[in-house]
């Protein structure tokens, strides 16, 4: 299989009372796989920018986007995808999580937070998010396979 262009995605490690917000990016029940929000980026486009659209699309909060603190990448062989993620440290500055609120390209359709302990009772990708969310490191998680 030949790849496509690698696609490049941002993600917001967002800290609010010692827990970690994350998302359901699947839309109905199709998966029980949690990630932080974020996503592909649109050329011409600075990387905060980017985060700050998607966070915004996916939860309905505006956020602050400080230092980069993990670059991820996973793949698909069997599809011929790759993507680079580079996760943010972040910080709300309005709204708050509405269970009503609609994504408008409808692939996000939960949102919560998780303490550290609770990320252990969870799927959640990538493996060193925790690590990422939580201690004080730049950090590289190395090319693993796409879970569906």
């Amino acid at each position: 299989m030949s790849y496509r262009p690698t696609r490049l995605a941002t993600r917001a490690l967002i800290l609010h009372q010692d827990r970690l917000l994350l998302v359901n990016a699947y839309g109905g029940t199709k998966s029980d796989l949690w990630c932080a929000p974020g996503g592909g980026v649109n050329p011409g486009t600075s990387l905060p920018e980017n985060l700050m659209r998607e966070v915004y699309e996916e939860t309905g909060l505006t956020i602050a986007v400080g230092a980069p603190v993990l670059v991820n990448e996973f793949h698909d062989p069997a599809r011929g995808f790759h993507q680079v993620e580079i996760f943010f440290r972040c910080t709300i500055t309005g709204g708050a999580i509405d269970q009503g609120w609609q994504d408008p390209e409808g692939v996000v359709t939960r949102r919560a937070f998780f303490s550290r302990h609770d990320l252990a009772t969870i799927r959640v990708k990538p493996d060193s998010i925790a690590q990422a969310a939580w201690d004080d490191a730049m950090l590289y998680d190395p090319l693993e396979r796409i879970v569906p």
